[in-house]
């Protein structure tokens, strides 16, 4: 069985060393060359084109995606470029309505002063008239403005201007006060 093995070694060994020495011989002798180009000729030669001409369509499908490419980058660049200006605008545009809102809210701070202070005057002058004169006077005010002056005098001279108002009124006028903050949250 040894010796079998041994005949199967050098009978292969035998065949690979025939392969290189055919194969030198082919390529010494320039046949291998003429055999490619058999191969190319014919058959071979038009499944060259076909992929020669299938490679040229890829290349060229190529260069097109490459140049839509290039546009749709253009497009963006454009795009960002409007973005960006639009963005500093309503920036700017922002700014400016900012300082008109903090200029429209100190103008408003500046009113609300002037109308309490105003307020605050025309309550010492009711609360320094005779009580009978402020209440001819209360008695033809508008109801909730009537209410919000006596609301801010002293309670003796509120008390006294009601006192001398009708009683209708002076009635009215209670339950405004009463019920001014019936609605506020008690918690």
């Amino acid at each position: 069985m040894a010796a079998r093995r041994k005949g199967a070694a050098i009978g292969g060994v035998a065949l690979i060393a025939i392969c290189f020495l055919a194969s030198a011989g082919l390529r010494l002798g320039g046949v291998g060359v003429a055999l490619a180009q058999d191969a190319f000729d014919g058959t071979g030669a038009e499944e060259a084109g076909c992929a020669a001409d299938a490679l040229d369509e890829l290349l060229a499908a190529i260069r097109e995606r490459e140049v839509q490419l290039e546009r749709e980058n253009e497009r963006l660049a454009e795009r960002r470029q409007t973005l960006n200006v639009a963005e500093a605008k309503l920036a700017e545009q922002l700014a400016a309505f900012e300082e008109a809102r903090a200029g429209l809210e100190e103008t408003l701070a500046i009113a609300d002063g002037a109308a309490e202070r105003d307020i605050a005057r025309m309550t010492a002058v009711y609360e320094h008239m005779k009580p009978e004169d402020a209440a001819r006077i209360f008695d033809h005010m508008e109801l909730s403005f009537a209410s919000g002056l006596l609301v801010r005098m002293k309670p003796e001279s509120a008390a006294q201007v009601l006192t001398g108002m009708e009683a209708d009124r002076a009635y009215a006028i209670t339950l405004m006060i009463a019920s001014r903050n019936a609605r506020a949250p008690t918690e």
